[in-house]
C-alpha cells in the first residue's frame, strides 16, 4: 500500500518555497509574498489515516527482521528521538517500502513526456505495458494543460495538478495516481474539488488566470504501477467541495486558544478580585459570588479596600 498523494508535480519546481516546503505566493491584492498551504496538506485535515499507517508500521517491522543491525542501534539509541527516526527510515528502505512511489514518480513524468509529444523512455520491458495502458485510456482525451501550479486564493492553497483535459466537449480537471485509490476517495474529491476552483499562478509575473473547468466533476487517471492497466474514474468535486467546507472548520478549530484554563484555589481568586475592585459595590458582588467560601481574612481585605476606595 502507498500513498498516491506522494508523488510531487515537476511544474513547480520554480516555485519559491519557505523552509516548511509551502508555496510563497503574492496575494492578489499585492504585496511580499507570504506561506499558502499545500493543497494535499489542507485535505489532510479529515484524511483516515488508519491504513496507511498500519502498512508503514508493517514496513519497520519487516525492515527490522532483516537488518538486526538496526534492531541493535534502536536498543542503544532508545532515548535518541532523532536517531530512531533515523532508524526507522532506514528499516522503511530495508523493507522497499518507498520503492513502488519511486516507480509512481518515474511513471508520472513518462507519463508527462508522452502527453507533450516527446518520446517517453528509456522504459524497461517490466513497465511497457504500464505506458501502453496508459496511452489507450486517455486517447479520448484532448490534453489542455499539464503539470500546472494554481493557487485557491479564498483559502491561501497552493497546489499543481497532473493534467487540464477536454473530454466530450467538456473541460476537467484530471490527476493520474499510481498507487492505491482503495481508501483515498474522499482526499481525491477534496483536492481536484480545491483545484477546480482555483487559477493559474505565474510566480514569476505574480499574475493569475482563470483556468474554466467544471467544478462538479473530475476525472481521476489510475495507473497502478507495474500491473499493466489504466482507468479512468468520475470524481464527485461537488461533493468534495463540501468536504473542503467541513476541513475548514477543522482546521480553524485546531488554531483555536483558551480551551484550557487552571482551576485556581477559589479563595485566591477572591482575594485577586478584591484587590481590583474599583467601587464599594464590587466588592458586595464578589462576596456574593464567593460567599460560600468567604473568610475571616477576605473580609479583612475587602474592608481594607474599601476603606482605600473611600478615602
Amino acid at each position: 500500500m502507498t500513498d498516491p498523494f506522494d508523488t510531487p508535480g515537476q511544474a513547480d519546481e520554480g516555485i519559491p518555497r519557505d523552509r516548511y516546503g509551502r508555496p510563497l505566493v503574492v496575494p492578489p491584492e499585492g504585496g511580499a509574498p507570504m506561506p499558502y498551504t499545500r493543497c494535499t496538506t489542507y485535505v489532510s485535515a479529515l484524511e483516515d489515516t488508519y491504513n496507511l499507517s498500519r502498512w508503514q508500521q508493517r514496513m519497520v517491522a519487516l525492515g527490522m527482521a532483516d537488518r538486526p543491525d538496526l534492531v541493535l542501534a534502536a536498543g542503544a539509541h532508545r532515548d535518541d528521538k532523532d536517531e530512531l527516526n533515523r532508524i526507522v527510515d532506514q528499516a522503511m528502505d530495508a523493507a522497499q517500502a518507498h520503492a513502488a512511489a519511486g516507480v509512481g514518480t518515474s511513471l508520472h513524468k513518462l507519463t508527462e513526456q508522452l502527453d507533450r509529444g516527446q518520446i517517453p523512455g528509456p522504459v524497461p520491458e517490466a513497465y511497457h505495458a504500464d505506458i501502453d495502458a496508459y496511452a489507450a485510456a486517455t486517447s479520448c482525451l484532448e490534453m489542455v494543460g499539464i503539470e500546472r501550479f494554481t493557487v485557491l486564493d479564498e483559502l491561501k492553497i497552493g497546489g499543481t495538478h497532473d493534467r487540464t483535459v477536454r473530454y466530450q466537449g467538456r473541460t476537467y480537471i484530471a490527476d493520474i495516481k499510481t498507487g492505491s485509490i482503495e481508501y483515498s476517495a474522499l482526499k481525491i474529491a477534496m483536492q481536484l474539488a480545491v483545484y477546480s476552483r482555483s487559477v493559474l499562478y505565474d510566480h514569476r509575473t505574480r499574475t493569475r488566470d482563470p483556468l474554466d473547468v467544471d467544478t462538479d466533476r473530475a476525472i481521476v487517471i489510475h495507473l497502478p504501477a507495474g500491473q499493466g492497466r489504466c482507468e479512468l474514474h468520475w470524481v464527485d468535486i461537488a461533493a468534495g467541495w463540501e468536504a473542503v467546507q467541513v476541513a475548514t472548520q477543522v482546521r480553524d478549530w485546531r488554531r483555536r486558544k483558551g480551551l484550557l484554563t487552571p482551576i485556581t484555589d477559589p479563595v485566591t481568586e477572591a482575594a485577586e478580585k478584591i484587590k481590583a475592585a474599583m467601587s464599594a459595590e464590587e466588592l458586595t458582588q464578589i462576596w456574593q459570588q464567593h460567599h460560600h467560601v468567604w473568610t475571616d481574612d477576605l473580609t479583612a481585605l475587602a474592608r481594607a479596600r474599601k476603606d482605600e476606595l473611600t478615602a
